[in-house]
């Protein structure tokens, strides 16, 4: 990209003051592919006071205006699409076919999604002596991870649109392209000057100024719970509402009354291994009864051993850790595992064969874990599945509750049997079966892994001031 060293700040690509250069990495062989600003609290403060200004216009916008934005979104997003797949796979490592099937088009869905709430919601109504209108909460910060970047970008800004309000995105560092290539996308599609901003840089940096700025009405943060904390500390001194995604470490529970026990379980360990075991909702503790636990592992093992792993342009499952650090992490949580007695089945800390140059991890099998192991409470964020063994289902559903998050849940079984059970689960979305289509669901935890909610009508409403007009009848 031409504008690589700069940031896209009231309608156009504007230079930093910043000298400050950070290195991108392609997480398949460790090579610079280039590199992007990083910015400072001036620079912030630029694209704040941009957005804020713009936000005088933007928010009278009426709902078809904003609908026709959308639809111009779309249709850029589309010409571009072969662009964020080839992008997405470069700088996070994700195989071709999941970023080509998956990674970009959770983009394109969530702007397809909320373009159909914005058509169907209605922002003023009567109600019992009163009108009640939806208002658009003002200047959005955002600050988003590297795992899914598109998903978590275009939710976040998708809403942001629908509802009115004007946005600044700080990406995150590790894959900051495709949400340059999204700021080219915002351009081309005539959205106004100031509504989009976008600034790259550090979270303790340019996140932090983002998120104490008082010109800032909200910040809609995903990432680690660690670090969604220091954004709510930070935002707290202004009094902004703030929306958080954070981590999880979902139970997938496996009733004995399930149809089919083989498909669930190469079912759940294929979804844990996929994208390379960062993901946020992945079912990383498989509860299994004392009945199909041998079974399982079985099944489990043989899962992760067919699960090819290697370079994200060939014909592989799996690609790399998407950077060194996390890289480091997994490693040392599949070493704390062996340490703390739980029973490897697959995989381990080693890199698989052939794949000596790259961020590569195989993906691994626990059996024989306890719910108190390091490796159960912890996220570890790659692909690495821990199979619990429980004596009866009130056991097991105990289990899926004793953990610091709250973001997913998966149970598997007879219907209405596996619906009762995860009635009892705290967490923000339980998948029973494998789920339906559920793409405009809301999405969002209970617990540490944090508050509000995103996707369609849902993710729209997180954008909107409640505001009650009490006035005599005409």
């Amino acid at each position: 990209m031409s504008n690589d060293l700069n940031f896209y700040i009231n309608g156009e690509w504007i230079k930093s003051d910043s000298n400050d250069l950070i290195d991108v990495i392609n997480p398949a062989n460790e090579e610079v592919i280039g590199q992007i600003t990083a910015g400072t609290k001036d620079d912030i403060d630029i694209a704040v006071k941009a957005a804020a200004e713009a936000f005088k216009t933007f928010s009278t916008t009426t709902q078809d205006e904003r609908i026709e934005l959308l639809k111009a979104i779309i249709k850029e997003y589309e010409n571009r699409y072969k662009d964020f797949v080839e992008v997405i796979t470069k700088e996070m490592g994700a195989p071709q076919w999941l970023s080509e099937r998956a990674q970009a088009n959770t983009g394109l869905k969530n702007f397809k999604e909320t373009l159909e709430a914005l058509e169907n919601y209605e922002f003023e109504k009567k109600e019992d002596g009163y009108t009640l209108r939806k208002e658009p909460i003002g200047v959005v910060g955002m600050i988003t991870p590297w795992n899914w970047p598109m998903n978590q970008i275009t939710t976040k800004v998708s809403a942001a649109i629908a509802s009115g309000c004007t946005m600044v995105l700080k990406p995150s560092e590790i894959s900051p392209y495709c949400s340059m290539l999204l700021a080219e996308v915002m351009h081309d599609a005539g959205v106004p000057k100031g509504v989009f901003n976008l600034v790259n840089g550090y979270g303790p940096i340019v996140g932090a100024a983002l998120s104490e700025h008082e010109k800032v009405d909200m910040m809609s943060f995903t990432g680690s719970t660690r670090a969604g904390i220091a954004v709510a500390q930070a935002s707290a001194n202004t009094v902004k509402r703030v929306q958080q995604e954070l981590g999880g470490k979902s139970a997938n529970i496996i009733l004995d009354d399930v149809a089919d026990l083989e498909k669930s379980v190469k079912g759940g360990a294929g979804h844990c291994f996929l994208n390379s075991g960062q993901s946020c909702n992945a079912p990383t503790r498989m509860l299994v009864s004392s009945k199909n636990y041998d079974k399982a592992v079985e099944v489990a093992t043989q899962t992760a051993n067919n699960t090819s792993v290697g370079d994200p342009n060939g014909e592989f499952r799996m690609g790399p850790i998407s950077n060194k650090t996390q890289y480091e992490k997994v490693v040392k949580m599949i070493e704390i595992g062996i340490e703390e007695g739980a029973r490897l089945v697959a995989g381990g800390p080693e890199k698989p064969e052939g794949c000596e140059k790259g961020y590569y991890v195989k993906p691994t099998v626990f059996a024989d874990v306890t719910n108190d192991m390091t490796i159960a409470k912890e996220e570890i964020f790659g692909p690495v599945l821990c199979i619990i063994k429980y004596d009866n289902e009130e056991e097991a559903i105990k289990i899926a509750n004793d953990t610091e998050y709250g973001l997913a849940g998966y149970v598997q079984g007879e219907l209405s049997h596996a619906i009762e059970v995860g009635n009892q689960i705290r967490a923000g979305q339980i998948t029973i079966n494998g789920g339906a289509r559920g793409n405009a669901a809301p999405f969002g935890g209970y617990k540490t892994s944090g508050n509000g909610r995103e996707h369609g009508k849902h993710g729209l409403e997180e954008c909107l001031e409640t505001k009650a007009i009490i006035a005599p009848e005409i």
